[in-house]
């Protein structure tokens, strides 16, 4: 039997996976996406808290991270809004809104608010064998060596914020638009990745309207906009991924005929267009991170936590050893072994390996934020009253600037955060087992073979939930 369209799917076998709303068809919210003017008004206010945070790394030095700004914003508030609100629901929001590429993409286009399409620097093309993720995965990967240090010290947040600022200019005024962001950006890979699971997405509303349009503002950009900064092609993009949610596509496309949709969770999982190994081992990295954080961080073993924050320099070598193999070669060589035997029930030889490996690791993500998102809770709830005492004493000078800074540590909710984190993490077993067999049926086109062949991937995803419990329940 062949396998039902996408447009024939339903999440959970509940909610039709075509659905859609279009929330830029209030006029409001269209008129608002629309306007120049946004949204470079939140990148400028999220540029002046970031030049607090920048000031607060270098005037905090190596103090407590616990009454640190920098660390407290963005470790504990960005971090967490990221998580659970920017990704899951807005997709890759933040990057509408964030203020570390801003001025390398201003020295390019000499303008803040109005339009110029002339864009200085070289321009030069990002080399096509780097047009993909890995080097943002190897660059993430990179970055967790340090959390022991980013955590608690507001320096070396300070220098991690700083190196992206610099690396940004830098490649703005060498590459082409937001090549940075695309292909460098630690934090672009995983947002990008995840954004696949979002309930929004901007697409074009008529493809018809578009075929007919034979300038494409939306890539070449007009007078009231400009062409893709994402070097994508609005009109026929069809993944989360790579869209930084710029909104210039509202603003140069003379039909009004982009869409801002409100859409079932998962969606551009089961879409089958540029997939690919690098983001495969995407999905492995942030499902191992997940674990090794939580166990590093909140876990009872206190030598780890002694390597994790390089108390020596060995134990902190032998820390990188072991996130990298982990990382990088345990939890994908186990995952091959089920996607093996998956194979191997299918009976499809025709399939090739590589083929199903690559498909079948998409079900990972809802898993992995789910994991991603129990942790945030895991820190969030006994320490976020601490942000009531930085913001109202950015500086650790004894300010009082909104009458919170004498507010007492109150963790909150602290009994719940089990419940919670196994809750949380069940739903993302449950989308990552639907996910699981969309992608199986997809991937053999037909439902007999595809009941066979998701049977290991599902043996695979419930000792993935198992070993979380252990480890959030331990």
């Amino acid at each position: 039997m062949p396998e039902p369209s996408n447009q024939e799917q339903k999440l959970l076998g509940l909610f039709p996976m075509n659905w859609r709303f279009d929330m830029a068809s209030v006029p409001v919210i269209r008129w608002l996406l629309k306007r120049r003017w946004f949204p470079m008004i939140l990148i400028l206010f999220n540029m002046f808290i970031f030049a607090v945070i920048l000031l607060s790394g270098v005037m905090g030095g190596f103090s407590s991270g616990n009454y640190s700004f920098g660390i407290m914003i963005v470790w504990i508030l960005w971090w967490v809004l990221l998580m659970m609100l920017f990704v899951p629901v807005l997709s890759r929001t933040w990057c509408l809104m964030c203020p570390l590429p801003s001025i390398g993409e201003w020295l390019q286009r000499l303008r803040i608010f109005d339009v110029n399409n002339d864009l200085g620097g070289l321009n030069r093309k990002w080399p096509h064998w780097l047009r993909n993720m890995w080097l943002m995965n190897f660059l993430f990967l990179g970055t967790t060596f340090f959390s022991g240090f980013f955590t608690v010290r507001p320096l070396a947040t300070f220098l991690l914020l700083g190196a992206i600022i610099v690396v940004g200019i830098v490649l703005s005024l060498v590459f082409e638009k937001r090549t940075f962001c695309l292909y460098v950006c630690p934090v672009s890979g995983f947002q990008g990745l995840y954004s696949n699971m979002a309930a929004t997405e901007i697409r074009a509303k008529n493809p018809e309207i578009c075929a007919k349009h034979q300038k494409k503002t939306c890539v070449t950009g007009n007078k009231n906009g400009y062409g893709c900064p994402w070097l994508l092609e609005p009109h026929s993009f069809k993944r989360n991924t790579y869209c930084g949610m710029c909104l210039e596509c509202f603003k140069t496309c003379p039909f009004d005929n982009m869409a801002f949709n409100v859409r079932a969770p998962g969606t551009d999982l089961l879409v089958d267009d540029k997939r690919g190994l690098d983001e495969a081992w995407k999905s492995f990295i942030m499902l191992g991170i997940a674990v090794m954080f939580y166990t590093a961080m909140m876990g009872p073993w206190g030598w780890l936590k002694d390597w994790v924050r390089g108390n020596t320099f060995g134990g902190w070598l032998s820390f990188v050893g072991l996130h990298t193999l982990f990382n990088l070669v345990v939890i994908p060589a186990i995952f091959f072994v089920f996607v093996w035997l998956s194979r191997k029930a299918s009976g499809r030889k025709d399939v090739s390996l590589k083929t199903v490996f690559i498909n079948l690791s998409y079900c990972l993500i809802p898993l992995g934020l789910a994991a991603w998102i129990a942790f945030s809770f895991g820190f969030l709830l006994p320490n976020g009253s601490y942000i009531l005492h930085v913001i109202s004493d950015p500086f650790a000078r004894g300010w009082n600037l909104l009458g919170t800074a004498k507010f007492p540590w109150t963790p909150f909710g602290t009994s719940w955060l089990v419940p919670i984190q196994f809750v949380t993490l069940f739903v993302g077993y449950v989308l990552s087992a639907d996910f699981g067999y969309k992608l199986t049926l997809q991937t053999y086109a037909d439902q007999a073979v595809a009941r066979r062949a998701f049977v290991p991937l599902l043996v695979f995803l419930t000792l993935a939930i198992i070993a979380f419990g252990w480890l959030y329940g331990g």
